[in-house]
Formats: C-alpha cells, structure tokens, sequence
C-alpha cells in the first residue's frame, strides 16, 4: 500500500484518503470538507497514476423527482459508513462502478450491474447506510 501520510489538514491523524482534485492526503470527512474551503487544483504530472477518468464539471443529473436526489445528510452517512469504504477497496466493484459512471447508456447498464451479486450487495450496503 506504500507509506502511511499524515493528514495535511489536521496534521495529527494518518491519511486513509486523498483529495480528488489535488491529491492532497486528509483523514476524515470534517478534514475534507475543511480543505474544500480553499480551492484546490490536480498537480501537473507527466505521467497519470490513475486509471480513473476525469468526470466531466457540469455532468446533467438525471432525477426527475426531487425525492431521488440524495440531502447531503444521507451522502455524510453513507461517506462514513465504513462498511460502505471496506466495500469500496474492492478492485473490481471500482472497474464496475466507473464503467457505470463512464456509460453513455448508465440506466441500462446499472440496470445490467445489479444483476451482479457483488453490486447488489454493495446498494444494499448503501441503502441501509442512509440516515432517515
């Protein structure tokens, strides 16, 4: 896994993430959301060390009633779900999650990943992780 980092927001707990944007190491989600005040930027690198690919900035959302959208309370509870991160190291899912996220069909094929029983595992992780 390579050597544990301190968490360059609170500098007093090991790192166990890194910020999407500038690949800067925090180790909570109150650090997160405390390094998301100042706007950070991706580093300039000549050689990417991610297979994940950038996201479009103004990606359209598809919920047509406003009750599908998640309240960030319920994003909180599931980011803070460690079984719901536990689930996540799993290479494979990641592959699955990003084919979804990269589809230029997604409905179908979420539709298609929740006939995988590690998928559909994994929703219902999220589903009983939502706070009320």
């Amino acid at each position: 896994m390579g050597p544990a980092r301190q968490c360059q927001v609170c500098n007093e707990a090991q790192s166990k993430y890194k910020c999407p944007s500038c690949l800067s190491p925090y180790c909570s989600l109150l650090c997160f959301k405390k390094h998301k005040e100042t706007p950070c930027a991706k580093p300039e690198s000549n050689q990417e060390k991610s297979i994940v690919p950038e996201l479009p900035v103004e990606k359209p959302l598809a919920a047509v009633e406003p009750s599908e959208v998640l309240q960030i309370v319920q994003l909180e509870c599931i980011a803070s779900s460690r079984e719901i991160r536990d689930a996540l190291k799993d290479e494979s899912l990641q592959k699955l999650i990003l084919e979804i996220d990269g589809s230029p069909d997604a409905e179908n094929a979420l539709d298609e990943a929740m006939e995988l029983e590690v998928f559909r595992i994994f929703t219902d992780k999220i589903l009983s992780a939502l706070c009320p």
